[in-house]
């Protein structure tokens, strides 16, 4: 017999085994719950203990990230979760606003207090539009315009007095613009209305890296301080606009703006007054301007000779002229662009057959062609293209007074032709459709033919391999 069976009360002796010991056996990871469960139910029994340990399950694991990791793993998140994930807590809420970029101001004292700053410190691209307009909250007028949307007190003014009642002073956008170069030195792109000289001047010394502005209610004055932006590659300039305001860019603030901004890429000018001389000291000056947009202009007789001098220019728009250049002057003076690539009309009247064959005769080494909604297009007007030989892209939408002669005397002389497209254009008919247009399009590598609604060319040409030649195809619309 054992000496524990003959002293029972014996500290030594084994007692007999639990079932939780067994259960807990080889559950190593349950112990830790088990553990989190004795801890918590200690510190509900004194209360003097709950200040030293924590309740497990309030634990934020994200603490033992820094800020670096948890931007890294945010910013692979996709932006429709951005808004959700800033409610997470303060510290999530501070992270998303430096992982905003781009932001549209509508409040101005979000700007001026600072609080934009501290909330958003890495922007990049801001738009201060509507922001500069103050206008009365729950008014049941609005006022749309392309660029801008307001509310409005009464209706019975013009768009012009609303919009100058209800503008911010100079004053106050400058001011505005002090604080975004202060707290925004990284600034690459920014939209305002009715800066000054000043305003604009701060913003140039300070965000070096300014590469895109869009400047509505622009003035000669103006453009001395956007001349200060060195590394300026785009630029937008919206002088004056019919029903809205007034404001005068002349060929004095273009000389200044092409002194000053040599490193301009691409230029519109909207509303814009100027002449032959504003035109082509953009052209001498901005060696590496590519692309030149040219919206309702306001431009004196003979500017398009000036064309000539932009040598590096690859894309002219012209978009809603009521006309393009009543006298060019004779052929010799006008040259041609060597390296334009793109010619694009959109909503321009084309009133004069010499003004727009002066346009094709300086657009000569064009290959892409772009005609959308232009009033006055006819086959008469439209054989002066004719002089583009290079042409491998042409595209017509909504030109209602050309005709399937008139397409058809053009495009025959462009042997480089490529792509057609033909939309909208309710007088080209397929009944007047030639043998020669016919094998036209046999050759060419994309046709989308929808002239009218009632357009059955596609279905005309099953089985006649029209458009199938090797690796050309036909497409359908």
């Amino acid at each position: 017999m054992s000496v524990l069976e003959e002293n029972p009360d014996s500290p030594l002796k084994k007692r007999p085994p639990r079932w939780s010991d067994i259960w807990l056996k080889k559950t190593k990871p349950l112990k830790h719950v088990v553990f989190a469960m004795q801890l918590q139910s200690l510190a509900s029994k004194d209360p003097k203990s709950q200040t030293l340990i924590p309740h497990f399950a309030n634990i934020d694991r994200t603490l033992l990230l820094s800020d670096e990791l948890l931007l890294k793993i945010l910013s692979k998140l996709p932006l429709s979760q951005r808004n959700p994930n800033s409610l997470v807590c303060k510290r999530w809420l501070n992270l998303q606003g430096r992982l905003v970029r781009s932001l549209k101001i509508l409040d101005w004292n979000f700007l001026v207090s600072g609080r934009l700053i501290t909330r958003f410190p890495n922007l990049a691209h801001v738009d201060l539009l509507n922001g500069c307009l103050f206008s009365p909250r729950n008014s049941g007028i609005l006022l749309t315009h392309r660029m801008v949307s307001m509310q409005m007190r009464y209706g019975n003014c013009s768009n012009w007095e609303l919009l100058e009642e209800n503008l911010l002073p100079v004053e106050v956008v400058d001011g505005g613009l002090q604080a975004l170069a202060n707290g925004c030195p990284n600034l690459r792109r920014l939209v305002v209305i009715n800066a000054s000289e000043l305003g604009l001047l701060t913003l140039a010394e300070e965000c070096l890296t300014l590469q895109e502005l869009e400047l509505h209610k622009c003035n000669d004055n103006v453009l001395r301080g956007i001349a200060a932006c060195e590394n300026l590659q785009i630029l937008k300039l919206v002088g004056n606009v019919d029903g809205l305001y007034c404001s005068l860019v002349s060929d004095v603030g273009l000389t200044i703006l092409a002194q000053g901004c040599k490193r301009l890429v691409k230029l519109e000018l909207s509303g814009c007054e100027g002449s032959f001389d504003g035109i082509k000291a953009i052209g001498q000056c901005c060696l590496m301007l590519e692309e030149l947009t040219i919206c309702d202009h306001r431009m004196e007789d003979g500017w398009l000779a000036a064309l000539s001098y932009c040598e590096n220019l690859k894309t002219l728009r012209l978009l809603s002229c009521k006309r393009i250049d009543l006298d060019p002057g004779p052929d010799e003076y006008l040259g041609f662009c060597p390296s334009l690539e793109r010619l694009y009309l959109q909503k321009c009247q084309l009133r004069s057959k010499k003004s727009l064959r002066a346009l094709f005769r300086v657009c000569e080494a064009v290959r892409e062609v772009v005609v959308l909604d232009c009033w006055g297009l006819d086959n008469d007007m439209f054989t002066s293209a004719s002089v583009c030989r290079r042409v491998k892209f042409l595209s017509l939408e909504g030109c209602s007074l050309l005709t399937t002669e008139g397409l058809e005397a053009t495009v025959l002389s462009w042997l480089d032709l490529e792509t057609l497209v033909v939309v909208s254009c309710k007088n080209i008919k397929e009944s007047d459709i030639s043998p020669a247009l016919a094998t036209l399009f046999c050759n060419l590598k994309e046709l989308r033919w929808r002239p009218d609604a009632k357009s059955l060319l596609s279905s005309s040409l099953m089985g006649t391999g029209m458009g199938k030649k090797g690796g050309k195809f036909f497409k359908r619309t």
